[in-house]
């Protein structure tokens, strides 16, 4: 490897020519042409891999969207639940504390899936093994549900927030319900197509993304289009940290961002984030390019710096008697010994036009006056009912709950006002 001075020259070494990964899978191939081996199994190959030795190996096929291969890279539900059984035993613990644990499990581990017609979805193994010895050991969940050997994953998201397109894909999983929506796959793409911007569309950043672990499938859509999400809350977590810093490259901004949202959970004070959000963040989102400006963006805002897993489970959009609410976060069962609150807050957008002013009007206006406009009433009273049915569902699902309720609005990317309900 003398001589070589980048990553493309040294992955080039390895794969083109004479390279070591090139010459182990002619070997592997030979071996199959006389009496050596009758039958080849292979995993751990990347695409990328397998699109750049190509004539090194070309008689490989792709077997992983057999639907009964889905489970094999993956735990089943049940297998989770046995292990869990047999560590609530060790532990002396009752039937409540173990479904509070494949609760937790479920909601951080599983989602994944690779059939598109199959709608099972599966735990993520390391994930699992990470939870279970924590378990095991110390009869308590780990403080962090994501395991260090699984963080490199938020590097591939930082290469696709490299590409132009791919800041936008990756801000929008975060304003559409973490979903988005693909004609088809790509089998292969190599090193040749990851350095060069001409093949980087939006199949091409999809596909990175769903063989790289940080999406999976989740189905189709009535007109035949794959429908692609984020698996599950720790990578959701992953993709919030990194609209956080595409967004607030600043440390010290990131600081007073979350300095500013642990008021609200902490003391139940929103004054300090609807500020941060109105200044800070507000000023980044009129400059890009992305397509979508309503609640959804609203949302990405505040959730990128109240996102903390160690304390809550996070929720966008969860279903509540079929009805939905914006965010909630709901303090994770083992730290509810914490004096900090479980949040509820709906969004609200009204553009300039229907409030009939301009962006340097909205900005002269008193806060008062701001709440007195007719559109901000009206999204504030819709926002109330909302709030209050939510939070009476939340009441009856949890029980026992600390909730702090909140309304907030946005008038345009200019200005952002709240309304805590009591």
């Amino acid at each position: 490897m003398m001589g070589i001075h980048n990553d493309k020259e040294r992955y080039n070494a390895l794969v083109h020519d004479e390279g070591i990964l090139r010459t182990l899978f002619k070997a592997v191939k030979s071996s199959t042409s006389g009496s050596r081996f009758d039958r080849v199994f292979i995993t751990g190959v990347s695409p990328v891999v397998l699109s750049d030795i190509t004539s090194g190996y070309n008689i490989a096929e792709n077997i992983y969207s057999h639907s009964k291969l889905n489970d094999l890279c993956g735990f089943t539900e049940s297998e989770v639940l046995s292990a869990l059984e047999d560590i609530v035993e060790q532990c002396s613990l009752n039937s409540e504390e173990l479904n509070e644990a494949l609760d937790i499990m479920k909601t951080y581990y599983n989602g994944y899936c690779f059939v598109p017609k199959l709608n099972q979805y599966i735990y993520n193994p390391t994930l699992c093994l990470y939870f279970f010895k924590q378990f095991q050991e110390m009869c308590d969940y780990p403080r962090k549900m994501l395991d260090s050997n699984l963080a490199t994953d938020e590097s591939k998201l930082e290469y696709v927030a490299q590409i132009p397109m791919g800041r936008e894909i990756i801000v929008s999983m975060m304003e559409r319900d973490n979903h988005l929506e693909v004609g088809d796959l790509s089998d292969r793409f190599g090193i040749r197509e990851m350095l060069d911007e001409s093949f980087k569309n939006n199949m091409f950043i999809v596909s990175f993304l769903y063989y790289f672990g940080v999406l999976t499938l989740a189905g189709e859509t009535d007109e035949g289009e794959l429908i692609l999400k984020v698996p599950n809350l720790v990578m959701q977590g992953l993709y919030v940290e990194r609209v956080q810093r595409m967004l607030l490259p600043e440390p010290s901004e990131r600081d007073d961002g979350i300095f500013a949202a642990k008021q609200v959970y902490q003391k139940g004070d929103m004054e300090q984030l609807s500020d941060f959000i109105e200044n800070r963040y507000f000023a980044v989102f009129k400059n890009r390019d992305y397509r979508w400006a309503n609640e959804l963006t609203l949302k990405t805002a505040f959730l990128t710096l109240l996102y903390n897993d160690i304390l809550f489970i996070m929720d966008s959009e969860p279903e509540l008697r079929r009805q939905y609410a914006d965010l909630t976060m709901i303090i994770r069962p083992d730290k509810r010994r914490f004096k900090i609150f479980d949040i509820l807050i709906e969004f609200k957008f009204v553009t300039l036009k229907s409030a009939g002013i301009t962006g340097e009007e909205a900005k002269a206006l008193p806060k008062d006056s701001l709440h007195e406009l007719p559109p901000i009433k009206k999204a504030f009273e819709e926002g109330e009912k909302q709030v209050i049915q939510y939070g009476n569902h939340l009441d009856e699902k949890y029980g026992n709950l600390r909730l702090q309720k909140f309304v907030v609005v946005a008038l345009g990317f200019d200005r952002v006002c709240f309304r805590k309900l009591t």
